[in-house]
């Protein structure tokens, strides 16, 4: 019993983020550019395993007698998007020696990749939608095993955000070219901009 509860929460979890998003744009534009790709995978799985970990332990009771909390999170992240988006087709239309993989030398400091990054997870209501209150709500159908369902979520997340930026990699050759540069920044200014929308859409 104890494995299957392990496993249902690999399951789930993985279901909930292998779609495409803003945070799985921005690990594997990095991996893609070979920046800061450890430090930024683990503040991903370590932020949605701290967020499962809320769930599972009753928090999104908290989070639902704070009414003002959904709105917050709801615009704060759809501005943040719109900027972000902004900034992706900046880079897109920009020059050429900007949008190589390797870069000319210049790389982005790793506090400024790392601000961003927990900016994007953590202003994006969606993944508390997941994380603390469906993962949360979930666990409490395996009574008595829910850090069994946890860890299994957990796990997801790690094995998830490992594979997408380091397998990134792989790419490289196609994105060394400066047209698949601008076409990557292009659909990433999208996704930013498209879910940013459904956010405000959907207050």
């Amino acid at each position: 019993m104890g494995i299957a509860v392990f496993f249902t929460g690999l399951t789930m979890g993985l279901s909930l983020i292998v779609a495409i998003g803003a945070q799985n744009a921005f690990v594997l534009r990095q991996g893609l550019r070979g920046e800061h790709v450890f430090a930024v995978c683990l503040t991903c799985a370590a932020s949605d395993a701290f967020l499962i970990l809320l769930g599972v332990t009753g928090f999104s009771q908290i989070a639902a007698l704070l009414p003002w909390v959904d709105p917050v999170m709801r615009y704060g992240g759809a501005a943040f998007l719109i900027w972000y988006g902004a900034r992706s087709l900046r880079s897109a239309l920009g020059a050429s020696s900007a949008l190589r993989v390797q870069g000319n030398g210049q790389t982005t400091p790793l506090g400024t990749t790392l601000l961003a990054c927990l900016a994007i997870t953590w202003l994006n209501p969606h993944v508390y939608l997941d994380t603390v209150v469906l993962l949360g709500t979930i666990s409490t159908q395996f009574p008595g095993d829910e850090a069994l369902f946890a860890a299994g979520a957990v796990s997801g997340s790690f094995l998830f955000f490992f594979a997408l930026g380091y397998g990134a990699t792989r790419l490289r050759p196609v994105f060394a070219k400066p047209a698949a540069w601008r076409i990557l920044e292009g659909v990433i200014a999208l996704v930013m901009w498209a879910i940013a929308l459904k956010l405000i859409l959907s207050a």
